[in-house]
């Protein structure tokens, strides 16, 4: 169990820090100076649960290897911590959706996608929140507050977009084209997360598509909005299978840690 136990948190993790990360590339960019500091604060509340589950996940990973248990991998370097799981995993390690990894487009892409997320994250983690593991029940209780202020913003500006001007509600509709396929991922388990289900520490994530699909319809509704057919499905991130963007984006987020590994700052 805790091998599947590590995966499941890392999986956790690496949603919230590659999201944080694609959103803190708005940073500086944004179209209001209101709404460039909302979106740099999102960043900075995934960033934040990242940084919990990786603590928790590093506990996990040192109490295994120490059992002599089968070390994961990273790069080389001993004790695991939060910073190695960040900065010393390749892309192939690495256990987020694929959503989460496309490049953040323009404003409409980066709304939707994190309006999405934020959907399934909200009734993910109200199930974990009374999850049988101690740590990620607090971690994912602690993130709902900061969850809620994600889903209420992102909807806004979706409602925003989609019934406003021709160009942005265009702008929307190509958004939707471009990201809906990648969101079949969040109900297709996993095998550590299966797992997990089984110990009751995760939750049947295919259980929460209808929850999802309706809160998605309503602000849809408003914003004059039509869900499309689902036609194409990518999928494997859970798994370690990336797209093409990952191996550029971790160059990027990686790049003065490997550059500099022994440095204390």
């Amino acid at each position: 169990m805790t091998s599947s136990l590590i995966n499941y948190t890392l999986h956790l993790a690496d949603n919230s820090l590659i999201l944080g990360h694609r959103n803190s590339e708005w940073c500086g960019h944004g179209p209001i100076l209101e709404q460039d500091i909302a979106i740099t604060n999102i960043s900075l509340d995934l960033i934040g649960q990242a940084r919990n589950f990786y603590q928790y996940a590093a506990r996990l990973a040192n109490t295994n290897n120490n059992q002599g248990s089968e070390a994961l991998p990273l790069a080389g370097f001993g004790e695991a911590n939060e910073d190695s799981f960040a900065y010393f995993r390749n892309s192939e390690d690495f256990k987020n959706i694929l959503l989460v990894e496309l490049p953040k487009g323009d404003w409409a892409q980066t709304i939707l996608r994190q309006f999405l997320f934020s959907c399934w994250q909200n009734l993910l983690f109200e199930k974990l929140s009374a999850s049988n593991d101690q740590q990620i029940a607090a971690i994912a209780t602690k993130s709902l507050k900061e969850i809620a202020y994600h889903l209420r913003w992102s909807s806004e500006w979706v409602i925003r977009l989609g019934d406003g001007t021709q160009e942005s509600h265009m702008r929307m509709e190509n958004a939707i084209n471009e990201l809906w396929s990648y969101t079949e991922e969040f109900f297709v388990p996993a095998t550590y997360e299966m797992e997990m289900l089984n110990n009751g520490v995760g939750t049947d994530v295919s259980l929460l598509k209808a929850g999802w699909m309706q809160n998605v319809g309503k602000v849809f509704s408003e914003a004059g909005l039509t869900i499309p057919a689902l036609t194409t499905i990518y999928t494997g991130g859970k798994e370690g299978r990336h797209t093409e963007h990952m191996h550029q984006l971790l160059i990027e987020l990686q790049s003065v840690a490997r550059a500099h590994p022994t440095a204390t700052w």
